[in-house]
């Protein structure tokens, strides 16, 4: 070891230990707990670290079906989840747009979404990252608590070989391995040693402050689960119920307001729900939780970002520590557990030694971007949708006025080195998606009709947007994996790309492709 980065911590007495895996994953969250338990099940020797102690609270409530149906289906999981009580989600209810009746975006419009995979669910994530957590070590992962890394190890290449950490008796340890994978969050230390610097968006430079309620209302069954998120003059409200009287309840505003928020963060919470009819409406007879885990308002900022790289020597990122975008359509798990996915394929098949390094990871890196892209590609469209011209908050974010140093900032967000994507190195072709996609995606919303059940699962036209089913496409390849674990076929997504492995833990290539 050429050398370790970061805050000398030991204070214990005696040498510190060092042990010997093939992974180290830091950091307990869905992204972590996928890697850790997909290598597992692959026979390898990981610890995962952790520095809090579970159940802890953190935000990120509403999932997406492919997490439910696909992802905990491969970690052994799916029955846990199931049964833990959590709220079922259809789809999303929106007061968005031009239309002033909410509208809702069922996961039923897709037809692999369609029938006993057409739902998610709304969850307290101390609850599931527990399951999650606890089951990779029923999966043979040594699972560590209380334990904060505080550097890495090095050789003489440079590449990282391993970490320290210190755990809850201030005991320092070492530990090498093959790979470490940084998965512990939008607050790492780590990213720098995959020769990764962090990119934010110009786009999306929101805040959000939230808080928590007793009692509020619900939409009509059977819509009642569904995120509703609801846009106003100065930005949007999220409104999430967690079981049938709690409600995650947040405020997504311009970032040049933080200033204004942080010292108020009460005040700006309730100032902005009096100001969204809908929110306020179905917050009238409720009453802001104050004591507990969910007594207490928070604030997020800076949060939509990506990373130059996504993987270096001997380190791969995951999660929000690799990147994370705007939560209108509650992207964040979806994220951090498929990049567990993939980064899990890649570390398997470059140990099993059946290709290389920049083969696997190329393939892991192309792959995360591109879901990144379609999602942030969305998105904005979505954020085009509304039309409150005399809205700062929505005129900065009109796709419609995009220019060439927009797209340049996108391009160094999303694209990277790894991506294989044309689309996403021209300016002008970029621009003229985007455009295309707000417009169609507008056009789709428009003829959704409002609550009305039966209006709401006719909603073929919303799939025929392209950009809609560019979202889903990934999505239902990761579903239709976790029904059938092994055996199942799938083309490459990328050009001269791999496809994932019989059983889905590793990247194989493709049937008619010889290396």
């Amino acid at each position: 070891m050429s050398g370790v980065d970061g805050a000398n911590a030991a204070t214990g007495t005696g040498p510190a230990t060092v042990e010997e895996v093939d992974v180290v994953v830091v950091g307990g969250g869905p992204g972590g707990s996928t890697t850790a338990t997909l290598l597992a099940k692959s026979g390898r020797r990981v610890i995962q670290l952790e520095k809090e102690s579970f159940p802890r609270y953190q935000i990120g409530e509403s999932l997406l079906p492919s997490t439910i149906h696909g992802v905990c289906k491969l970690l052994g999981c799916y029955e846990k989840v199931r049964d833990a009580g959590f709220m079922h989600k259809r789809g999303g209810s929106f007061r968005w747009g031009t239309n002033p009746v909410p509208w809702n975006f069922l996961f039923a419009i897709s037809p692999e979404f369609a029938g006993e995979g057409s739902y998610a669910y709304q969850v307290e994530r101390m609850k599931f990252d527990k399951i999650l957590l606890d089951n990779a070590a029923e999966n043979g992962v040594d699972v560590r608590q209380e334990c904060r890394v505080n550097g890495v190890d090095t050789d003489d290449s440079g590449r990282v070989v391993g970490v320290r950490y210190v755990d809850a008796d201030r005991t320092e340890h070492h530990i090498r391995a093959s790979y470490v994978v940084d998965a512990s969050g939008n607050s790492t230390r780590l990213t720098r040693h995959a020769g990764a610097e962090r990119v934010y968006s110009d786009f999306f430079q929101n805040v959000a402050v939230f808080g928590y309620f007793e009692g509020g209302k619900r939409l009509p069954a059977p819509d009642s689960g569904n995120i509703l998120c609801a846009a106003f003059d100065e930005g949007w409200i999220w409104y999430i119920p967690l079981s049938d009287t709690l409600t995650s309840v947040g405020v997504v505003i311009a970032k040049d307001k933080a200033k204004d928020v942080i010292n108020a963060q009460e005040e700006t919470l309730l100032q902005y729900i009096d100001r969204c009819t809908i929110v306020r409406d179905m917050l009238v007879d409720a009453t802001r939780v104050t004591e507990g885990t969910y007594g207490e308002i928070r604030l997020r900022k800076d949060y939509s970002y990506a990373n130059t790289r996504f993987w270096g020597k001997g380190m791969v990122l995951v999660g929000d520590a690799a990147c994370f975008i705007d939560p209108v359509f509650s992207t964040g798990v979806h994220l951090a557990t498929y990049s567990g996915v993939l980064a899990a394929r890649s570390i398997n098949s470059v140990l099993d030694g059946t290709m290389t390094e920049e083969r696997a990871f190329t393939e892991f890196e192309g792959r995360y971007r591109r879901e990144y892209a379609v999602f942030y590609e969305f998105l904005s469209a979505f954020y085009d949708m509304e039309q409150s011209e005399d809205s700062y908050f929505w005129k900065a974010r009109k796709v419609t006025n995009f220019d060439r140093t927009d797209m340049a900032a996108f391009v160094s967000l999303v694209a990277g080195g790894y991506s294989g994507e044309d689309v996403l190195t021209d300016a002008a072709q970029v621009i003229e998606r985007f455009r295309s996609s707000s417009d169609a995606l507008t056009a789709a919303a428009a003829k959704t009709g409002g609550m009305d059940t039966d209006s709401g699962q006719r909603m073929g036209h919303m799939f025929s947007a392209p950009v809609v089913r560019e979202v889903m496409e990934e999505m239902n390849a990761l579903q239709a994996r976790g029904a059938v674990t092994e055996g199942a076929t799938e083309p490459p997504l990328l050009d001269g790309g791999l496809v994932p492995s019989a059983d889905g833990l590793a990247w194989a290539e493709p049937a008619d492709v010889h290396v």
